[in-house]
């Protein structure tokens, strides 16, 4: 599959004159916990020629090139890419730590080593929390709900955990998350869901598991009252990632 998505992305290339400079998964497969039938989440960044930035004409910054069942594929234009990281967008870093990486570059590479230094964890806490909250409140309140609503109000729970602690940018990977994050006493019931998960469709759903339930509205109030505690932060300076879009034009 590797292989049909890079042919992908080349095609991609030729019929929209981009150069992409990094692809990646950002989805289930990303995460470690897809279905059997789970689509491709592919997602990438490119760059047009620097004509096309000093034109007057507006441009689209996005480019959505497949979505079926097989495929989900779309791209960032560099430009919105670099503006998304300096308000310290979560999305940028999701991509950035995917583990499963269809095309870099040395370009990308560069901006991998400094991609860092432009988050702040009061941003990263707003958004996995209201991403855990809003699922919580949709999905998971019913006598029966979608299996894999679990894990888009666990995981990003956990990823919260980790930026109160690390003060980074969270893995990716689910796993990663909950043997850092977890508690212990709720491995049993995770790991049973994570072996449902990636053996059942993408529309199973199962009881509701009051164990999870549980766990999930504790930590949205303790995350809750943590938020009101972290700083804003200052926005790093904008001139280095000028630097960066600069150098991508030469």
């Amino acid at each position: 599959m590797k292989n049909i998505i890079r042919e992908k992305l080349r095609e991609i290339e030729e019929k929209e004159n981009v150069e992409i400079i990094y692809a990646a998964e950002s989805g289930s497969r990303a995460w470690g916990f897809s279905s059997p039938d789970s689509d491709y989440d592919v997602r990438f960044i490119y760059k047009r020629p620097e004509e096309d930035y000093l034109k007057l004409d507006p441009f689209s910054t996005v480019i959505e090139w497949q979505i079926d069942d097989t495929f989900d594929i779309s791209g960032w234009d560099i430009r919105k890419v670099l503006l998304m990281l300096y308000k310290s967008n979560p999305t940028v870093f999701e991509w950035n730590n995917s583990p499963v990486v269809y095309k870099t570059t040395v370009e990308w590479e560069e901006i991998s080593e400094v991609i860092n230094k432009f988050f702040m964890s009061y941003t990263g806490l707003y958004h996995y929390f209201n991403t855990a909250r809003t699922t919580y409140m949709k999905y998971l309140r019913s006598e029966r709900v979608r299996l894999k609503k679990y894990f888009y109000a666990l995981r990003p729970i956990l990823a919260s955990r980790w930026i109160l602690s690390e003060g980074t940018p969270p893995p990716m990977s689910f796993r990663e998350l909950c043997e850092n994050k977890l508690p212990e006493e709720l491995f049993p019931e995770v790991n049973a869901l994570i072996e449902m998960k990636m053996s059942s469709c993408e529309t199973a759903e199962i009881e509701r598991i009051e164990k999870l339930n549980s766990f999930i509205t504790e930590e949205l109030d303790f995350l809750g009252s943590e938020i009101k505690n972290v700083q804003g932060g200052k926005h790093p300076d904008m001139s280095e990632l000028n630097k960066i879009f600069l150098s991508l034009m030469k």
